[in-house]
């Protein structure tokens, strides 16, 4: 089965073909949309799919020689954002916890927003209120900011902010 997967806002949209009719019939099984011939299905969520991105990214990369990222692009970014209302003081528990959910957003309005990556967002402490649905940015958390990830978090912006206001 071959996939081909994309995220744009907030939604992660993935397509199957099928090699063969075990897995056509299983598309209509699972109640995967189909094209008009059942060869072709795809599927989409509201989030990322980690787990089958991940896979689909290293398959492309490994048997097709396909990049599946650039250092020349930065077009998203898995972001940080509330599953509820929280306070000052209270602590944000990363990916899978009870704190927040990564959003997939577009680069540019993670920039404009100073969102916090969703892999930066594990035992940090809220320096203000945040609404249920709301995307953390770095100015609403605190964070040791002599961490490496964050010191390379940095120069990775620092590096994608002056092209992103060179093209507007």
């Amino acid at each position: 089965m071959a996939a081909r997967s994309s995220t744009t806002s907030a939604t992660a949209f993935v397509t199957f073909k099928a090699h063969n009719e075990y897995t056509r019939a299983c598309f209509k099984q699972y109640g995967l949309l189909t094209d008009p011939s059942g060869w072709y299905a795809s599927m989409w969520r509201p989030f990322p799919i980690i787990g089958l991105e991940t896979s689909v990214s290293v398959l492309s990369a490994v048997l097709r020689n396909e990049p599946t990222g650039s250092s020349k692009e930065f077009r998203g970014d898995a972001v940080a954002t509330a599953k509820k209302d929280m306070q000052p003081g209270e602590m944000l528990d990363g990916e899978g916890g009870y704190a927040v959910w990564a959003n997939a957003i577009p680069a540019t309005r993670s920039l404009d927003l100073k969102a916090l990556p969703i892999g930066l967002a594990h035992n940090v402490k809220l320096k203000r209120p945040i609404k249920k649905d709301q995307i953390v940015s770095f100015d609403d958390v605190e964070l040791v900011a002599d961490l490496d990830v964050v010191s390379l978090r940095q120069q990775m912006e620092d590096r994608f902010r002056p092209a992103r206001i060179a093209a507007e």
